[in-house]
């Protein structure tokens, strides 16, 4: 790729000084602006024929059409003036032709480059690739500048289209060795239709500002150059000393080019970022030309044109063509090229105009071009805040497309929300449609009711309790009699569901249905009706004292202490609940009683009754239910039923440090409903924990809650000190991996038995999967607490690109990244996700430092830095090293570590090195 450009900027030096030189021997630099109109005019004239070649041929096949036609055109030009017949028209046609080859070659080029390489590399070698283009530049001007005397212009030209020729099996190379992928090659141009590169232009705000801020550049440098050869053909008449003269000062322009494409671009670009960089160019020749107006002479004009040459291809070049990399390829396929051309060639017809109808019409010194020249930089630094905008909604826009494209979603094949929950209704699968019913709000519930009033005599009575409780949606009274019905069925939750609807959510009255109901023959409506009394007695102590709650619900437990009494347990169930809506103090106890029942469902309404209560005396036992996974969500559920109080009571058992690391990582879930101050200072609290699961658990529950509620105080100094600590320890568990995976000799270790050797072997393995997964948890956890520090939506689309299978796609989510995170953690953070990009094995070790460290400093390094999920395999695979050295280690664990498991571990990691040790002490 650098050889390619490297060529094509040789051969643009080499034509574009002679073809200046016969233009002005032959015309002057008065008719210059001619020669400026007939490009822009040529350019649209071709543009048409350019763009359906686009639609119809691939890359490469236009590439070389284009330099054979540009071969064979200086080769003709070579005939001409060494036969002396160059004339006016000749001059016009070649200006024109010189024009938009230096154009169109490098417009082609840096769209293969952009095929080539991702956003990340992009910005890594686009520099150094375009010190490939600045050392052509130098070498051809040079040649030129050495050459000319001797050889004259014909054999120059000759010499041109030779080197234009040779670029053509160079591309052929770039493509056969495969840098350019299948998918950049077919360019689907079926997303984009028949659309005209104009109207892509018009219809993207990035396109347009960008568009704008390149034409304003080439009108500016098009009036320099005028400025520049209007100055020089005065003082040199001579056309072989006129075109030394342009060769050596473009250079020379070129060579200081060089130097700063080779130690400042790529450290320009990456402090002050892609956008900011552009700015460097229009105000570097708007302090040149204020110079200008003061001193109006030939070195300040050079000074000037040595701005505009040195950093026109160097800074600002990388940073025009990383501000296209957001482009879609197909896009970028038909427009780069146009604004490359057209554009470029409008605006250089804009300039000739300009300097035919201000300069020359109103008979000015060339010297007031430099006043438009400081009005068009005004308006070029304007589209350059514009662009800063749009670069960075093109970014995003263009990887949520890459990720909704990768996960296979069309939006337009989508069934409406309504759509689907009809389907869903109208199926035979109960789970399905209790699932869905669970979740439904209101608004859809009232839009679906049609659907759902005949699930009330659905077969499955899990269905009808749901389609009960979408009934409140609803005006009261809607579908009583159906409901009434429904109290008669013998099973319990749709009798209760069904009561408990005729109390709440019609106009009965209630003291008719608890008459009717509470004495009833049939135990599941009494039992019923009990825990609907239960229900409403908690904020009516009237109605609880009239219907004697207390009485009967001490009845209803003397009946299950009778010997030989057999209930359902739904009864139990029924009971439980309604001691918990109750409140007596002295059955709480019954509660308590029933958290050890043999029975897994009276257990599941024990801790639902809890949560009920809202007592505190329940809070421990409920606590330690979230360690067991049958019991989990209930004990979250009843947790939550405590209301806002909850978080202050896990805060001060945080604070105290009572709370388990096996419950920790559940406590979250129980915080993020409550969008209180108190809730995100508990959430923090978690963050501190060593757990890396505690820690992925919190930061969603922060996001949560930041989604929910974000007038909270979320407090983005300590989340800043959170993400900049887990990127330190990403960084060093990367590092570890690493040299585990790669250090690693099996040599060392013959004198194990095969026993030993084969558990090494394994351990080994198992740690490395267990890495991975950490630090999928741990990036997982960064990427959370971004998205509190930032905008969650951005976040999200970042993150998801991160993890899409597609290594383009990676390497946009991280140059997303670079354009919204602070530079400290861009400093940070930044490398160690390009490692996941990242192919070249030197930049693998640049970024991690640490890579050089021992086998056993990469295992005790862990086991800092490592929670005890991570410190586990690491002792495992320790005590099949048979290395004493890490006795004290163990020891220390043994003794100081929190978790249990560590603490065992270690103990029989010891036991296993003691004969090792033994072994030591007898060589001693």
């Amino acid at each position: 790729m650098q050889l390619y450009v490297f060529l094509i900027i040789t051969i643009l030096l080499i034509v574009k000084p002679i073809v200046n030189a016969l233009f002005l021997e032959g015309l002057g630099a008065d008719n210059l602006a001619y020669g400026y109109l007939l490009i822009a005019a040529t350019a649209i004239a071709t543009t048409y024929f350019y763009n359906r070649a686009v639609r119809r041929y691939s890359l490469r096949r236009i590439i070389v059409v284009s330099l054979s036609f540009f071969a064979l055109a200086f080769a003709v030009l070579s005939l001409l003036y060494k036969l002396g017949l160059i004339d006016a028209a000749a001059l016009y046609v070649y200006y024109v032709i010189s024009g938009i080859f230096a154009v169109l070659t490098t417009s082609q080029f840096w769209l293969l480059a952009n095929m080539v390489f991702n956003a990340r590399e992009a910005k890594r070698l686009f520099g150094f690739i375009g010190s490939g283009a600045i050392a052509g530049g130098i070498f051809g001007g040079y040649l030129t500048t050495i050459l000319v005397p001797y050889i004259g212009n014909g054999n120059m030209l000759l010499i041109a289209a030779a080197l234009i020729l040779s670029c053509i099996p160079l591309l052929s190379m770039i493509y056969k060795k495969g840098y350019v992928s299948r998918a950049s090659r077919s360019g689907a141009q079926e997303s984009i239709g028949g659309e005209t590169a104009f109207k892509l232009v018009l219809k993207s705000k990035h396109l347009t500002y960008l568009a704008l801020i390149i034409g304003i550049g080439v009108i500016v440098a098009k009036l320099i150059d005028f400025q520049f050869s209007d100055f020089a053909s005065k003082a040199i008449p001579d056309a072989d000393r006129l075109a030394s003269f342009f060769a050596f000062w473009f250079s020379t322009f070129n060579l200081v080019s060089l130097g700063i494409q080779l130690f400042l671009t790529n450290r320009v670009v990456e402090k002050l970022g892609v956008n900011s960089s552009l700015l460097i160019l229009p105000l570097g020749i708007a302090i040149g030309s204020l110079l200008f107006l003061t001193f109006p002479e030939l070195w300040v004009l050079i000074l000037i044109k040595g701005l505009d040459g040195s950093l026109k291809q160097s800074v600002n070049k990388a940073a025009t063509e990383l501000v296209m990399v957001p482009i879609s390829l197909e896009i970028k396929n038909k427009t780069k090229s146009f604004i490359d051309v057209v554009v470029d060639s409008i605006a250089t017809g804009v300039a000739g105009c300009l300097l035919i109808f201000v300069i020359k019409g109103l008979d000015l010194p060339s010297s007031y071009v430099t006043v438009i020249i400081l009005f068009l930089i005004f308006i070029w630094m304007v589209g350059i805040f514009k662009v800063r905008d749009s670069y960075f909604k093109s970014f995003r826009q263009s990887l949520r497309e890459a990720v909704e494209h990768s996960d296979d979603i069309s939006r337009r094949k989508q069934k409406s929300p309504i759509e689907i929950g009809k389907r869903i209704l109208s199926s035979n699968n109960p789970e399905q449609i209790v699932k869905y019913l669970s979740g439904l709000n209101g608004r859809k519930s009232r839009l679906l009711k049609a659907k759902i009033l005949p699930l009330l005599e659905h077969p499955d009575d899990a269905v009808k309790i749901e389609a009960i409780n979408q009934l409140y949606h609803y005006p009261e009274g809607t579908a009583l009699e159906t409901v009434r019905q429904l109290v008669y069925l013998k099973d319990d939750e749709v009798v209760y569901a069904a009561m408990n609807y005729l109390i709440l959510h019609t106009s009965l009255n209630d003291n008719r249905i608890f008459d009717s109901y509470l004495n009833h023959s049939s135990d599941y409506i009494a039992h019923a009706a009990l825990l609907c009394l239960a229900k409403e007695g908690r904020t009516n102590k009237k109605i609880a004292a009239r219907y004697n709650l207390e009485l009967r619900l001490e009845l209803w437990m003397a009946e299950f202490e009778l010997p030989n009494s057999e209930h359902r347990p739904e009864e139990l169930s029924f009971l439980l609940e309604s001691i918990g809506y109750a409140g007596f103090p002295r059955f709480l106890s019954f509660i308590s009683a029933n958290f050890n029942n043999r029975n897994p469902m009276i257990v599941r309404h024990a801790i639902i009754a809890a949560g009920i209560s809202g007592e505190e005396l329940f809070v421990d036992a409920l606590i330690d239910f979230l360690k067991v996974k049958e019991y989990r969500e209930d004990a979250i559920q009843a947790l939550i039923a405590y209301g806002e109080s909850i978080s202050e009571l896990l805060l001060a058992r945080e604070a105290a440090r009572t709370l388990r690391n096996d419950v920790k990582k559940y406590i979250p879930q129980v915080i993020q409903k409550f969008e209180t101050q108190t809730s995100v200072r508990v959430l923090l609290r978690l963050l501190q924990s060593r757990d890396n699961l505690i820690r992925l658990a919190s930061a969603k529950s922060l996001k949560r809650l930041k989604n929910k509620n974000p007038k909270l105080n979320f407090f983005p100094k300590s989340i800043f000190r959170f993400i900049l600590t887990y990127s330190f320890e990403y960084r060093d568990i990367i590092s570890c991996r690493k040299v585990i995976k790669s250090n690693f000799r099996a040599e060392n270790y013959t004198a194990l038995s095969e026993d030993d050797k084969t558990e090494l072997f394994q351990a080994r393995e198992g740690l490395l999967e267990i890495l991975d997964i950490q630090l999928s948890k741990r990036i997982a956890t960064i990427f959370n607490l971004l998205a509190v520090y930032y905008s969650h939506k951005d976040l999200d689309v970042a993150y998801k690109g991160f993890k899409s299978e597609d290594r383009d796609t990676r390497a946009n989510a991280i140059e997303f990244l670079d354009n919204i995170l602070a530079p400290k953690l861009k400093h940070v953070l930044l490398p160690l996700l390009e490692l996941a990009i990242i192919e070249d094995a030197d930049v693998y070790q640049e970024i991690l430092e640490d890579t050089d460290i021992s086998f056993n400093r990469a295992l005790i390094n862990l086991i800092k830095v490592g929670d005890g999920n991570l410190r586990l395999p690491v002792i495992y695979l320790i005590q099949f090293l048979g290395d004493t050295s890490f006795s004290p280690l163990l020891a220390e664990l043994q003794i100081t570590a929190k978790s249990k498991d560590v603490r065992s571990f270690a103990s029989l990691a010891l036991k296993k090195l003691q004969p090792a040790l033994m072994q030591k002490e007898v060589n001693s």
